[in-house]
């Protein structure tokens, strides 16, 4: 049976960082929140690349121990000092707002607005990205050097909020693969401006989806789009009957940025994506970094909570928190660059290779090595300047396709990048040497 190939879904065009950073730079500019407009907006974008069913679940929605909460959504919002000049503007940047702020209008002396203004003194010249979901409040976000240069006097604030019965939104893509057993790939869409963080995930996944539109697969593959935390609990509550389907899963953020890779392994810290995660940084990324499961971080931490226990790992470049970019309006489309983006979508379609293709074989001829000159394999990588080290492969495969041995357990104690030992199995198969295990 004819697999997909990493080179299938990598595609020969080589400028899918490209088109990856184009896409992030066209949801960029959209205000984001956990519900709201914003949000929907942004998959009506996404939905343009892959046929995105959007689901709506109602406000006050019991989601476990959640409850959808209120749908917000923002007009203008500014900070006006006693010339009419705004010191703070929304419309300038939306991370000036914080988000889920409570409308306001109102006149405050400089003393009392201060105590609603969020910055960052370490970092004097950034916005900080602040929030307050589950707290009516309101307040503003500026760099601290603006702050600082602000006058004494009587200040005009003004948030055009809303906060409503509504729905939270979220976007669900499915490539039917030749069984039922799903791939889980998922990323939070409720930032706002934020580039690395997560526009960069949202366009990496949507063009992995659409490029996988043309591909047979053996699994299907599930495409998640959703406001984080919040959105990943509603999910798994809408959808807790059928979860037992996912056999592999990815959370994926920060992928556009020049740091890492970091690999976070899933809960269980051995499912098959954290063995071919690590084995693919490994092999093509030397200092990338894989991490032990800790319940701090994105959307694993909810698939991988021990009610569902789900193989679900988190890929990133430069882990969260650790950059001093995230979370602040350095986080710009000038801090993602096409090549990140590209390598960061070579990498998880390379595990994902491995998921679809990882067989077992068993060795027709295990008594002894079989004679390989005489069938032509070693003149077949004659002049190849891999040579060697695919002959070492071929010894490889021969020797542990027992039957109880994998593919991926092969390139694992090998050393040997999965890439070539598959291609190994598939010419030793051919050559009838070998056969994959309940074919022989």
């Amino acid at each position: 049976m004819e697999q997909p190939s990493a080179a299938t879904w990598r595609t020969e065009d080589h400028g899918i960082g490209g088109e990856i950073y184009r896409l992030a730079g066209e949801i960029y500019p959209i205000c984001r929140s956990i519900t709201g407009d914003g949000v929907r907006e942004t998959l009506g974008v996404l939905g343009r690349h892959v046929p995105l069913e959007v689901r709506e679940v109602p406000t006050g929605t019991q989601v476990f121990d959640w409850t959808v909460p209120r749908e917000w959504n923002i007009a203008d919002a500014y900070v006006k000092d006693a010339c009419g000049r705004r010191v703070i503007d929304f419309k300038a940047s939306n991370l000036h707002v914080v988000g889920y702020s409570a409308p306001v209008h109102t006149r405050l002396s400089l003393a009392e607005l201060k105590k609603h203004i969020f910055t960052l003194p370490e970092q004097p010249d950034l916005i900080p990205y602040r929030t307050s979901y589950y707290a009516e409040t309101w307040g503003f976000c500026m760099a601290h050097n603006k702050l600082s240069e602000l006058a004494d006097g009587e200040y005009e604030v003004f948030i055009d909020s809303s906060f409503g019965d509504g729905a939270l939104s979220y976007g669900e893509y499915l490539h039917r693969g030749q069984t039922g057993e799903e791939v889980l790939l998922s990323a939070h869409i409720c930032h706002p401006s934020l580039a690395n963080d997560n526009c960069s995930a949202l366009a990496l996944l949507t063009l992995l989806a659409k490029r996988l539109q043309g591909v047979r697969t053996r699994y299907s593959y599930r495409f998640i789009f959703a406001p984080g935390t919040i959105g990943a609990i509603t999910w798994l509550a809408q959808n807790e009957a059928n979860v037992g389907r996912i056999k592999h899963g990815l959370v994926v953020s920060c992928a556009g940025d020049g740091g890492g890779p970091t690999y976070k392994r899933s809960r269980r810290g051995d499912a098959v994506i954290d063995r071919a995660m690590a084995h693919v940084l490994r092999t093509e990324a030397p200092g990338a970094q894989v991490i032990d499961f800790s319940p701090y971080g994105y959307d694993e931490r909810q698939y991988c909570s021990p009610g569902f226990d789900l193989p679900v790992g988190l890929f990133q470049r430069s882990l969260f928190g650790t950059f001093p970019e995230y979370h602040t309006s350095a986080d710009n489309m000038d801090f993602i660059r096409p090549e990140h983006l590209g390598r960061s979508y070579e990498l998880i379609t390379a595990a994902l290779d491995i998921i679809e293709n990882d067989r077992t074989y068993l060795n027709l001829n295990p008594k002894c090595e079989p004679q390989l000159g005489r069938r032509g394999l070693y003149s077949a990588i004659g002049g190849d300047k891999n040579a060697p080290a695919k002959s070492m492969a071929m010894l490889w495969v021969l020797n542990l396709s027992d039957g109880k041995h994998s593919l991926l357990d092969i390139a694992e104690r090998s050393q040997t990048p999965f890439a070539v030992i598959r291609e190994t199995a598939a010419l030793l198969e051919a050559h009838g040497l070998l056969a994959e295990k309940g074919q022989s």
